[in-house]
């Protein structure tokens, strides 16, 4: 399932040269996991049962730059899950529009928070974020 997460460009978000600072892009990409995860079954079980989510890698394609006023869209789908760690890919776009501001390829692994290590994606785990996952066109 992709979500969408809308996001408007406030003067706090740019830099000296009047665009969204690059750092930013990642505030912008995390509004948009956090609302895909909101709107995916089970997620409250999943933090309830002492396991959480944790980035690993973050890969961003920066496209053009966002300004001022612009409303943008924060697409977010996971589009792979393996054995210890999953792949969900994220595309920046002004808001109504096909034109890519950025995309980004975050790769998260799912950690007992009291180890503090990850943990396989096996069993109920497996089932849960196979559900989550894009399902093939």
């Amino acid at each position: 399932m992709q979500t969408r997460t809308p996001i408007k460009v406030r003067g706090y978000h740019l830099d000296l040269y009047s665009h969204v600072n690059n750092a930013r892009y990642l505030e912008f990409l995390e509004e948009g996991r956090w609302n895909f995860l909101e709107q995916q079954p089970g997620i409250e079980e999943l933090m309830k049962s002492g396991l959480g989510m944790a980035v690993v890698n973050i890969n961003i394609n920066f496209r053009r730059g966002a300004f001022m006023n612009e409303e943008l869209e924060v697409l977010t789908e996971l589009t792979k899950v393996g054995n210890k760690s999953a792949l969900i890919q994220q595309k920046i776009q002004l808001k109504g529009t096909d034109t890519l501001i950025a995309d980004a390829d975050v790769t998260f692994v799912v950690t007992d928070q009291k180890a503090q290590k990850a943990v396989p994606f096996e069993g109920e785990l497996l089932k849960l974020l196979q559900a989550w996952q894009k399902k093939p066109e």
